[in-house]
């Protein structure tokens, strides 16, 4: 309901750059009702791993906006990037035989880095995009092979693959499905694993991750293999809460897929382009994925673009039904924008030159050396994570691992806290994630688990206050 007396309903001042978004602004992943009472919190500068409100307050951003800005907020050498390609070509596509010098040398550059053989690079402007290509790429490769009746695609619990209309049918995010009448037909969703939640007492984790895989091999059964096309997988899961599979989890889960002739579908988005201490997280943790949809990393955030990353027999395939339909019917307008690409390259020129791996796995000892100290915390559960990239679960009791009444929203209140002492990070249900920018230094990995300690007290001290009151 717009104010027409510069004030929100509940009485509060509209101010700033503020009063037009919450009268204007219709915002993603929001609750669009509290966003009027709420109103937004506006950056209007970066520098380097800080970002300032329209009131001047330094926040240091311990996720990179959301989970990409890998080189911090005022790289020069990305923005040069931009500025000359705008100035160059600052437009062109890539149907029909047409492409553009960056977008060449990228697909060259990305194919060199990946872990598969023969790769191909296909773009997009985001990681649901990419995703949703995947799939689309998945039921040609079907079709070309003789196979149409297979159209299913395995996705697991908590993950989050996008907010198309794939992309969001594919999450295993509830609250993402009921108000727009999704998942579409053909979603066969599997346990995520979860050791920390759903490991049976005493269950070693061999015997856990053989479970899982009996699970997912009773669920093909049942719904026939021959009716399901790929199996679709985060190295870690981001938005879901980071949570990291058990040792030998993904190869014993390739074995099934393989002997059913189901693809591997990786979801790179949050973990590609060295987030997990490699430069693909398939490879931190044995996938050997027939695609990966890449994002985020992949320009550092600074301009929109994603990228299919195709195995070179897949890529044949495609190709050989391509000659025999007219055309690969698939892409976008701004697939390989040359824009994003002269940036993306920049990016990964950059990632090179700091050996980007090893930098990751060195500021990730840091982290975790840190929020270990967090352990006897009495909010703190459990603590996860690979590489530069961490989980914090909240717990009202930490022995037996019960979580707080969802009413009182204790993840939401440690990152308003952590906001008040100047830091950002996300809250994802009761569990905090951390995915700083690799420029940070050792001694600003230790502020920032500080900071983060800092919160947590505060919230500790306010729920007493709180519960004394009561």
């Amino acid at each position: 309901m717009k104010s027409l007396n510069g004030v929100y309903p509940s009485g509060q001042p509209l101010t700033g750059v503020g009063s037009a978004d919450a009268l204007y602004h219709l915002h993603s992943q929001t609750n669009l009702q509290s966003h009027v009472t709420q109103g937004p919190l506006v950056m209007v500068r970066g520098e380097g791993p800080y970002v300032f409100d329209e009131q001047g307050k330094r926040y240091l951003e311990g996720m990179g906006g959301l989970w990409c800005a890998s080189l911090g907020f005022s790289d020069q050498r990305l923005v040069d990037a931009a500025t000359i390609q705008m100035k160059k070509l600052p437009y062109y596509h890539t149907f029909n035989h047409r492409s553009s010098d960056t977008a060449s040398m990228l697909a060259a550059k990305v194919a060199s880095l990946s872990p598969m053989p023969d790769p191909r690079v296909f773009f997009a402007t985001s990681g649901s995009e990419a995703n949703d290509s995947m799939v689309k790429m998945a039921w040609s490769y079907h079709i070309a092979r003789g196979e149409p009746a297979r159209r299913k695609i395995i996705a697991r619990d908590r993950a989050f693959h996008g907010s198309t209309v794939m992309g969001a049918s594919l999450s295993g995010l509830t609250n993402m499905h009921a108000a727009f009448g999704l998942p579409l037909e053909g979603i066969v969703r599997v346990a995520c694993p979860y050791p920390y939640r759903d490991a049976r007492e005493g269950e070693s984790e061999i015997s856990y991750v053989e479970r899982l895989v009996r699970d997912l091999e009773d669920r093909i059964a049942e719904e026939g293999a021959h009716t399901i096309a790929a199996f679709i997988a985060e190295p870690i899961i981001g938005a879901g809460g980071v949570i990291v599979p058990p040792a030998g989890y993904f190869e014993q889960v390739q074995q099934v897929l393989k002997r059913h002739g189901i693809l591997m579908l990786a979801d790179e988005i949050i973990c590609g382009f060295g987030r997990t201490g490699n430069w693909f997280g398939s490879q931190t943790f044995g996938m050997t994925p027939d695609m990966m949809a890449c994002a985020k990393g992949l320009s550092s955030g600074y301009a929109p673009i994603s990228c299919v990353i195709v195995h070179g027999e897949v890529f044949e395939t495609l190709q050989r039904h391509s000659g025999k339909t007219g055309g690969f019917g698939h892409g976008f307008t701004y697939s390989g924008h040359p824009l994003s690409a002269a940036v993306a390259l920049e990016a990964l020129a950059i990632y090179e030159e700091m050996d980007l791996p090893a930098r990751s796995r060195h500021l990730g000892e840091v982290l975790h050396r840190e929020l270990g100290r967090l352990s006897d915390h009495p909010l703190v559960g459990d603590i996860r994570g690979t590489g530069f990239i961490a989980g914090i679960e909240l717990v009202a009791d930490k022995v037996g691992r019960m979580p707080f009444d969802a009413t009182l929203g204790m993840g939401a209140q440690v990152e308003r806290a952590t906001r008040s002492h100047g830091l950002i990070v996300r809250s994802m249900g009761d569990v905090i994630a951390l995915s700083p920018p690799y420029i940070l230094d050792d001694a600003q990995v230790v502020d920032m688990v500080a900071t983060l300690k800092l919160a947590l007290d505060d919230v500790v001290a306010r729920n007493l206050l709180t519960a004394e009151v009561a």
